[in-house]
């Protein structure tokens, strides 16, 4: 019976905490493109873009939920999906967190004037790294 419930609380916080990750990743970006658009509305596209990009981790955290989900017997590896679903679930809320900031900063830079779209996007990058990388290991495992 713990093995079960150690599952499927698993699966909740795999799916939970990547979504509340890109929940607040894109709105700290968001935040961040709506002041800007109030200095300098010609760049709303790349504001969008920007503020867009923490929305990731949250379908990373889908997949893997979605993946595990069809395969598990859950009264038999009722611990690995737990340890799975909450190293998943931490990554891409940590990742998505801040990668709003990145983009945030990015977003106030292209606001200023400066041509920093591409840049912010390569930095932007480097925590969804992670993001994948925690999915990855979810195929691994």
């Amino acid at each position: 019976m713990i093995n079960l419930i150690l599952g499927y609380l698993g699966l909740g916080l795999m799916l939970a905490l990547a979504g509340i990750g890109s929940c607040y990743g894109t709105t700290i970006a968001g935040n961040a493109a709506e002041a800007a658009l109030k200095k300098n509305p010609a760049k709303s596209v790349s504001y969008m873009i920007l503020s867009g990009l923490p929305a990731t981790q949250g379908l990373y955290g889908f997949v893997a939920f979605f993946m595990w989900v069809k395969k598990m017997d859950f009264a038999a590896s009722g611990l690995i999906l737990f340890a799975v679903g909450i190293s998943v679930g931490l990554v891409c809320l940590f990742s998505a967190i801040r990668q709003g900031q990145v983009c945030a900063n990015g977003i106030a830079g292209l606001a200023a004037g400066h041509d920093v779209q591409t840049n912010t996007m390569i930095y932007a990058a480097f925590p969804e790294f992670y993001a994948i990388l925690a999915l990855v290991a979810t195929f691994i495992i």
